[in-house]
């Protein structure tokens, strides 16, 4: 019963971790920290001219965000598995007895 609870309290408040940005947001147009570096760098200095180019220009924003959720999703799996691994009790290998782990 206290597991129910505690799973549906967790996942009431991912649901609320991700609506509330959503539902307060001040602006109609969603606009990242990229975005909003160039409009600065605009303003302190209109002559500026980049360094370097992206390799690949990506034919819309939800790409980008697609590739995003991605990278995000691979990394959550790398740290879930190697946080796994460190957590799981050791198994003794396939030839070695269960008595000759615990005499040493």
């Amino acid at each position: 019963m206290r597991n129910n609870r505690l799973n549906t309290v967790l996942i009431v408040t991912a649901l609320l971790i991700i609506a509330l940005p959503l539902l307060l947001r001040s602006s109609p147009e969603y606009g990242g920290t990229d975005s909003q570096a160039i409009d600065v760098v605009a303003q302190i200095d209109p002559d500026y001219q980049p360094w370097i180019l992206p390799l690949v220009q990506l034919p819309g924003s939800e790409i980008e965000s697609l590739l995003f959720a991605f990278q995000a999703a691979l990394g959550a799996g790398g740290l879930g598995f190697v946080f796994g691994r460190l957590t799981a009790p050791k198994q003794s290998s396939p030839g070695q007895s269960p008595q000759a782990d615990k005499s040493s």
